[in-house]
């Protein structure tokens, strides 16, 4: 009986052994950073074990096949800069999110947000600030991570930081108090304060505002002294983290390099000499078309039927001169400004304005696995995670192809299959 009892044990692992290796079967293959024809991908349990040739791959019969007829196979995208606390302002202003909705709404949303990024294909992504909700994006991540609800590999930054003053909801008289959408410091023992309260709350990097409005209507300034952001940058590497900056202007995007960020945000007024000063610090740009494109539109603009208004050719220019100066680009739409799942329009936006589609998807993927500190993503390489997606057609040959996601695995597990 025990032997019995032990052969049968034997052939349930054997078994169970046998489901967790899959064998992926596609029209071809994006490995991160060039298209191979005639390729095949596997997996066993959470790895990719093999990407090449079919005839290079021993064991064939042993794997269940799963054929992508007319796909492309390549890693899950990796988006750089969202908001799952945020919906689309069209539906709800900024400050009305902030100052009406409680927290546990914005929790709720979080998580249907969280699962529609990754049923478009977004495997992990980096979250850049809660806008007023505090640490619940911390909270969201751990519920990822527990398994509770479906959604991407997620770095979060936690409240980002401010200077005094030059943040909102404003417009309120002195006496009224109202929740901002970030935390204000002033000083470099109070911004090295909050950099490590952030990091205890665990804040996976920090974010801060190296410029802003200081009143409603104006235009952008400096907000932080060279100092302060040098002081948050240092406190925050010190703890085995980094920095990164929402900056708009030239000035604001100097001090926060030459303080030692690792990326700046938006970029808006970007020079071909700031853009140099990037590439020379190794900071990175991300430049989050998508989100001014879709506000011009809430605005009244029709796309395709009026001119450019003067923020997206602005914006059109700025990017340019940034491909032209051979900084690194990461992928990152500023999602929650526009709809969830909708990441696609930063990688139609990034081509549209003058990048080359593969170089689009290198940027999605492998570039900002490396930029991002997402280890072991990013790639279909031997020995990598499985996070993988399936999407209808070429989208090295046609970007918008990005919009038909019919695969997605994460970790190993399939989320995804239609």
């Amino acid at each position: 009986m025990q032997s019995k009892y032990i052969l049968a044990l034997i052939l349930t692992l054997f078994l169970n052994s046998l489901s967790s290796q899959t064998l992926l079967l596609p029209e071809q293959v994006f490995d991160g950073t060039e298209l191979h024809k005639a390729w095949v991908v596997a997996v066993d349990e959470n790895r990719i074990t093999y990407a090449g040739p079919l005839n290079g791959l021993k064991n064939v019969g042993s794997y269940t096949k799963k054929e992508l007829k007319g796909m492309t196979l390549m890693p899950g995208i990796i988006e750089g800069h969202s908001h799952l606390l945020l919906h689309p302002y069209n539906e709800t202003e900024w400050n009305d999110q902030v100052l009406v909705e409680s927290h546990a709404e914005r929790a709720i949303r979080g998580a249907v947000h969280a699962k529609k990024s990754l049923m478009a294909g977004v495997t992990s992504m980096r979250d850049l600030g809660s806008e007023g909700a505090g640490y619940t994006d911390v909270y969201l991540k751990k519920t990822i991570d527990d398994g509770i609800i479906p959604g991407p590999r997620t770095l979060m930054a936690g409240p980002a930081i401010v200077a005094t003053g030059a943040y909102g909801p404003k417009g309120f008289h002195d006496g009224v108090k109202v929740p901002l959408g970030a935390v204000p410091v002033s000083g470099r023992d109070n911004a090295i304060k909050e950099v490590r309260t952030q990091l205890g709350h665990g804040a996976n990097l920090i974010k801060i505002y190296a410029d802003y409005r200081w009143g409603k209507g104006e235009p952008s300034q400096p907000t932080f002294l060279q100092e302060e952001i040098t002081a948050m940058v240092e406190a925050a590497t010190t703890a085995g983290r980094y920095v990164v900056a929402h900056a708009s202007t030239p000035e604001g995007m100097r001090h926060a390099i030459m303080g030692g960020v690792e990326t700046i945000e938006h970029g808006d007024g970007g020079t071909a000499e700031i853009f140099g000063l990037m590439k020379e610090n190794g900071v990175a740009l991300c430049p989050t078309l998508a989100a001014g494109d879709a506000i011009e539109q809430y605005k009244g603009w029709k796309k395709g039927a009026e001119p450019d208004p003067e923020r997206v050719a602005k914006k059109k220019k700025s990017f340019q001169l940034a491909l032209h100066s051979g900084v690194n680009i990461v992928f990152g739409g500023d999602v929650g400004v526009f709809a969830h799942g909708e990441n696609y329009r930063e990688l139609e936006l990034m081509v549209a304005y003058g990048m080359e589609p593969i170089k689009a998807l290198q940027s999605a993927t492998s570039l900002n696995a490396n930029i991002l500190h997402f280890d072991e993503l990013g790639m279909i390489q031997k020995g990598y995670l499985a996070d993988i997606i399936a999407v209808q057609g070429n989208p090295v040959e046609n970007i918008s192809q990005m919009k038909y996601v019919r695969y997605v695995m994460k970790d190993g597990v399939v989320y995804k299959d239609n």
